[in-house]
């Protein structure tokens, strides 16, 4: 039986209050980070807990909360199920999930948390998954995030990101790795 999502039945702030505050928990909050920086909004287990700092398990367990709110679903790649060296289920925005953070204005930082991403330094391994095939993500949730048209949801001159986040996100990664 599938939940429904805290605030889906109540007033209008009171809905919003609890799409808050299932979204404010910190894992689910840097699943969800993680989810739309990732270059293909699919990014593996491994990943996930890579970017949360969070356990593996202890990133399932919040995985498990957002899916029972059908607001993230696992994304299968058949053809990389049994390869060493490549994840097979990555993680991603449903239709639902995308419409929940277009209507309180999550995706409003998506250039910032993409940026953010591209400049983290990265391990070998994590590299690796951020590089291997992924399945394709339902054409409304593509549309939503910008993939098809390659840009973002409502970029326009107004929105982009500023140059001077750019180049405090480039000195921050020059600086961590020089420490």
């Amino acid at each position: 039986m599938e939940q429904v999502a805290p605030g889906e039945h109540l007033s209008p702030f009171e809905a919003q209050r609890k799409i808050h505050e299932l979204l404010a928990q910190e894992t689910r909050f840097r699943i969800i980070q993680t989810i739309l920086g990732h270059p293909e909004h699919l990014p593996s287990l491994a990943e996930l807990a890579y970017y949360s700092q969070k356990s593996e398990s202890a990133v399932l367990d919040q995985l498990r909360e957002l899916e029972a709110h059908s607001l993230v679903t696992a994304y299968e790649l058949s053809e990389s199920r049994g390869k060493r060296d490549l994840p097979g289920t990555f993680y991603g925005l449903t239709d639902r999930g995308v419409g929940i953070l277009e209507k309180y204005n999550y995706l409003r930082g998506l250039p910032m948390v993409q940026a953010v991403h591209e400049n983290t330094i990265k391990t070998t391994k994590i590299r690796r998954h951020e590089g291997a095939p992924r399945p394709t993500l339902p054409d409304t949730v593509a549309d939503a995030l910008g993939i098809a048209e390659g840009t973002s949801p409502g970029t326009d001159h107004e929105t982009e990101l500023p140059a001077v986040f750019e180049k405090a996100i480039r000195e921050l990664a020059n600086q961590s790795k020089a420490e």
